[in-house]
């Protein structure tokens, strides 16, 4: 990673990726030969709470996401979110005034929008489920890859899978706090309405979780990345990376 001084404010400019529900940092991996290229300071891929090598909460809120994401980072950085789904809405939380992070953008891809109470009670089943266990790493990568919505994307024994898996005594979990679908739906509103910096909403033209007129709705840039789907940072780093020009 190349660590340089931003001209215009003598502070570096620190790119935090923040990844989905699900899913781990290691998700940016292949993103780094093309941040070395063209992305102008550091950039930062921590595990969300409850993810990863990343430890649980006692309780899920976005807040509390945010929070812990927090007190990783310095005060003396400008930072650039990009954040996919869950972590876009973490990215909001951390641009919020009151919290005092040195946010200077966010780019939220693929955030879900709107939520019906069907949805809302299918992620409360999936919080209170006991954990699965697996007898091979290749069954468990199977059940994360579906989990993080990266099935036909990611093959099963791909690097990057490793950090969303645990082995103990010859079996195979997720790594992931299941509690942590309970963190429920945001408020994008109030959220977007808590935050003085540029926001972009991003998705994927065939993202089925969200909508442009839904994105609308919120008053902010909307950005449709053509021919990709929900997890388009996955698909095409390139074009999502490009959402990101203005902030360099």
């Amino acid at each position: 990673m190349v660590d340089e001084s931003d001209a215009r404010t003598g502070r570096r400019p620190v790119l935090l990726l923040l990844h989905g529900m699900g899913a781990t940092g290691d998700i940016w991996l292949p993103w780094a030969p093309l941040l070395e290229q063209h992305w102008p300071g550091r950039w930062l891929a921590p595990d969300l709470a409850g993810h990863g090598w990343s430890a649980p909460l006692p309780s899920y809120s976005f807040g509390g996401f945010a929070e812990r994401i927090a007190s990783g980072l310095a005060a003396d950085d400008r930072i650039v979110v990009l954040g996919h789904s869950l972590g876009g809405v973490v990215g909001l939380a951390l641009a919020a005034r009151a919290v005092g992070t040195p946010v200077d953008a966010v780019v939220g891809l693929g955030i879900k929008a709107v939520w019906t109470p069907a949805e809302l009670a299918r992620a409360a089943e999936l919080a209170d489920r006991p954990v699965s266990w697996f007898a091979s790493r290749t069954e468990a990568a199977r059940r994360y890859l579906r989990v993080a919505g990266l099935t036909g994307l990611i093959p099963a024994d791909h690097p990057v899978v490793d950090a969303g898996l645990r082995e103990v005594d010859g079996r195979w979990r997720l790594a992931m706090d299941a509690n942590a679908f309970a963190v429920g739906e945001p408020d994008l509103a109030a959220l977007l309405a808590a935050t003085d910096v540029p926001v972009v909403l991003a998705r994927g033209e065939h993202d089925p979780m969200v909508t442009d007129a839904q994105l609308k709705e919120f008053g902010v840039p909307v950005a449709t990345l053509p021919g990709l789907g929900h997890n388009a940072h996955v698909e095409d780093p390139a074009a999502v990376l490009a959402l990101l020009d203005a902030y360099r």
